[in-house]
């Protein structure tokens, strides 16, 4: 009897680590190739606003994580640096800097979802033309399946109202 539950829960916990690492590797085995440096610095260039992922930011952890620049332009937000691996990755602009998930639950109803974050090592995601970019200060990137918050980075300061 002693044997079945310790054969039984050995193989629970070598499927949970199995499935765990499926969720952790999918992505990264079914992501598309990065854009391409020339792609990347004309956004550097170009940009009208910039602001950085920080690795170490509150909200974030050892699993989910940016790091490296943001620039924002009218049609375009491009990330040159690394984000942790993960599914269903969004790009939000934000009204406001929030560094955490409960931050940006808080304001995720004011936030506009700009489009799917696929790459993991440098990113360019088209902005819709309905989506002024200089009405919000923040880019954040959130797992929309997990309800995970990943990154974030402030691309323009707002002064604060009375």
């Amino acid at each position: 009897m002693r044997q079945g539950l310790i054969l039984a829960a050995t193989h629970v916990a070598t499927l949970s680590l199995g499935f765990a690492a499926g969720i952790y590797a999918l992505p990264i085995l079914t992501a598309p190739p990065p854009p391409d440096a020339a792609a990347l610095a004309s956004t550097e260039k170009e940009a009208l606003y910039t602001g950085r992922f920080e690795r170490r930011l509150k909200g974030s952890d050892f699993v989910h994580w940016g790091d490296g620049n943001v620039m924002v332009l009218r049609d375009r937000v491009a990330h040159i640096g690394h984000l942790s691996p993960g599914p269903d990755y969004k790009l939000y602009l934000a009204p406001r800097f929030a560094g955490t998930k409960d931050e940006f639950l808080a304001i995720k109803h004011l936030s506009r979802r700009v489009g799917d974050v696929k790459t993991f090592d440098g990113f360019i995601v088209p902005v819709p033309p309905d989506i002024d970019v200089a009405a919000y200060t923040t880019v954040v990137i959130w797992c929309e399946a997990f309800d995970q918050f990943i990154s974030a980075a402030e691309y323009q300061r707002r002064a604060k109202s009375s």
